[in-house]
């Protein structure tokens, strides 16, 4: 007996909010010139092609996952404190997915995952991956979505060989407004809204989907949420001082993500996380003469709209939609011929991030190593 099916609740079976069918309507294909003479950069604006399976409803089963995938473990596409992503295919029609490997050690841990499927379930809209089968065993969770390959929106942006316009910076920041419009009205709090959760959809075109729902929370007007989770700087002010979260939340953190696109720099980004979270609290928003000498003043107002230290004070995912930054796009391509200078400030950024990373990979092994000598968990505070 199958344990998929179709959602019972009228909200999920939406499979585009009104705002999408509008931005369908602006299916023409953008020309901004990044270039003289006939040298023309094509921008495609449409919206993704939905997933290539009916929205599911799904929950947990046991059947071992390799009776009914194939999955190249070895071909590590992403991962993280969760586990990792794989490419696999269905051994009965041969759908090619991706395979979310989580370890779990604790019940806890389990009820995080949980959430992540019962939050995908209620989601069906084309900027946002979608769910298509769920296992469960003693030590993993195992979630098989969509598969894209177009890999991190900002992977792509500072690849050598990109040139990025603002004019690109609306199509995928529309995109992006798309996806969190409908999760919002769906009653759904993304939380952890940063690039490497923004996912391109295949290796050329413009289309973006947002990933990534372990965070994720239902939101209930009636009870005050409250969060302590989330990457430093992308939160917003409520969480740093563990205060309600709501709607504009996730505004803040796509302020945020939009002032890095532009840009190529992270407002509020520290030394250290201490000092991040301070100036997320101190620090107003402002605009680097250099980095933004190129970035019209529609976007510098889209971004200060959004990076308000009081979180009623931002625009709503509506409001952005409307904002004359994200409109009268095939317009202003017919005056834009400026590439942005972000590509090379973000690549910088991207690197001094894997460099951390890989720090902090080293830091752990020693630590694990020297605690694997002591014969004991005392030096984990445990």
């Amino acid at each position: 007996m199958s344990n998929h099916g179709e959602c019972t609740e009228s909200e999920s079976k939406e499979a585009t909010s009104g705002s999408v069918a509008s931005f369908q309507e602006e299916r023409t294909v953008l020309q901004a010139g990044t270039g003289e003479g006939s040298n023309v950069k094509v921008i495609d604006d449409r919206p993704p092609l939905p997933a290539p399976f009916e929205h599911r409803c799904v929950s947990f089963r046991t059947a071992p996952v390799s009776s009914l995938y194939t999955c190249n473990l070895q071909e590590v596409l992403g991962g993280g404190r969760f586990g990792s992503v794989h490419r696999c295919t269905t051994r009965s029609t041969g759908l090619q997915l991706a395979m979310k490997i989580i370890k779990v050690r604790c019940a806890k841990e389990k009820e995080t995952i949980s959430n992540e499927v019962q939050v995908m379930n209620l989601l069906n809209h084309v900027n946002l991956i979608q769910l298509y089968d769920a296992f469960e065993t003693r030590n993993e969770m195992i979630l098989v979505m969509e598969y894209l390959d177009g890999g991190e929106l900002f992977e792509r942006i500072v690849d050598e060989s990109y040139s990025l316009t603002e004019l690109d910076a609306m199509v995928y920041v529309k995109q992006i407004c798309e996806g969190i419009y409908y999760m919002h009205h769906m009653y759904v709090l993304h939380l952890d809204l940063k690039p490497e959760n923004i996912l391109c959809v295949d290796q050329n075109g413009n289309q973006v989907k947002i990933i990534d729902f372990g965070l994720a929370r239902r939101y209930k007007p009636r009870e005050k949420l409250r969060v302590s989770f989330g990457t430093a700087e992308f939160l917003p002010p409520e969480i740093v001082n563990f205060e309600h979260v709501s709607f504009p939340t996730d505004m803040w953190s796509l302020g945020v993500v939009t002032y890095m696109l532009l840009s190529g720099l992270s407002p509020f980004l520290g030394d250290s996380d201490a000092e991040t979270l301070s100036n997320i609290l101190t620090t107003i928003c402002s605009f680097d003469d250099e980095a933004f000498e190129n970035v019209s003043e529609e976007a510098k107002d889209f971004i200060s709209n959004l990076l308000i230290r009081e979180k009623s004070g931002r625009l709503s995912a509506a409001q952005c939609l409307k904002h004359p930054w994200l409109n009268n796009i095939a317009e202003k391509t017919r005056h834009s011929k400026i590439q942005l200078k972000s590509q090379l400030l973000l690549k910088k950024y991207v690197m001094k991030r894997l460099w951390k990373k890989n720090y902090y990979a080293i830091a752990a092994a020693n630590r694990l190593k020297k605690i694997s000598s002591c014969g004991s968990l005392t030096a984990l505070a445990i």
